[in-house]
């Protein structure tokens, strides 16, 4: 499939949320424009006018190049002249007791997003789906276990299918396993769009999109608001060595415009992380916006990826 290239349309759903904000700023800075003053756009959906308004108000430099569309449900927005489509909208919360309050809204809602995209979008080219490592990682696996885009984590969906509301973290991790693999037996139903899969790790970073305090902080950044705000003694031992992987929230919006600019990314699956955390480390370098550990070099890492494996 032909890639997306500035000037073209492109809708990001969910577009108020922490990493959707800074897809929207990097699609504005590759100069992708709004339809209404130029040829092209990048259009936003949200849930609210209000919502729409703050976003529109930190995208004042791309006066005319910003457009957002509100929905009453997942979405319900015109796809008119849309060549590309990123699927960010999905619930991200830990906190459910029934595993469909997890599976159901992530997998209702991509194939909703997918069937908009056949019933009134027939300009688009490419979809990029913004999945998660954790429908990659199996802990199920030895440590030290290698894991690379052909891997799923069964591990989840048994554990699902097997404990039900007892699963725990499970629950979260398998709706991003069946929602993924929901859009890519789509994606093979039809040969007009094609798919390319982030898989983003913990995502970390500046925060740009609106919030009026604590309480509206999406879950990894909450995690690290809620590490970093509290004494040493309030924190056991195991909380500060557990290891996790992590991105930086503007590399993994970067990843989200190549995906789209790289005719042969379509059909692959593109792991997003810097390295190995823990939040002792966190607590050691507390302000967002800075990686870990200076050694890692993510930027030029994940153009290499891409260069290697995307680009014609």
């Amino acid at each position: 499939m032909p890639s997306v290239q500035a000037p073209a349309t492109v809708l990001v759903t969910g577009a108020n949320g922490f990493v959707a904000a800074w897809v929207c700023k990097s699609f504005l800075d590759a100069g992708y424009t709004v339809r209404k003053w130029f040829s092209v756009s990048i259009s936003g959906t949200v849930r609210s006018q209000s919502k729409g308004e703050q976003l529109a108000s930190i995208f004042k430099g791309s006066e005319g190049r910003f457009e957002y569309a509100i929905v009453e449900d997942m979405i319900v927005c015109s796809m008119k002249d849309v060549q590309g489509v990123l699927h960010l909208a999905c619930p991200t919360t830990f906190i459910a007791d029934d595993p469909q309050e997890f599976i159901r809204p992530a997998l209702n809602g991509t194939l909703s997003v997918l069937e908009s995209i056949g019933k009134h979008a027939p300009g688009v080219r490419r979809v990029v789906y913004t999945s998660s490592a954790a429908a990659i990682i199996d802990e199920s696996k030895p440590l030290g276990t290698f894991f690379t885009d052909d891997n799923w984590n069964e591990l989840s969906v048994k554990e699902v299918e097997k404990n039900g509301r007892n699963a725990g973290k499970h629950k979260y991790r398998a709706s991003k396993v069946l929602a993924e693999r929901a859009a890519w037996s789509e994606a093979e139903k039809q040969d007009r769009w094609d798919l390319v899969a982030i898989h983003p790790a913990v995502t970390l970073g500046p925060i740009i999109h609106p919030i009026s305090g604590p309480s509206q902080l999406n879950t990894s950044i909450s995690m690290l608001y809620n590490i970093i705000s509290k004494s040493d003694s309030e924190l056991s031992k195991e909380e500060l060595l557990t290891f996790n992987n992590f991105g930086d929230v503007r590399d993994v919006a970067l990843a989200h415009l190549r995906a789209m600019q790289y005719e042969n990314a379509g059909g692959q699956r593109f792991i997003t992380a810097n390295g190995a955390y823990t939040w002792q480390d966190a607590r050691k370098h507390p302000v967002l916006g800075n990686p870990c550990s200076q050694s890692m070099h993510f930027p030029r890492r994940i153009r290499e990826v891409f260069q290697a494996r995307g680009r014609p």
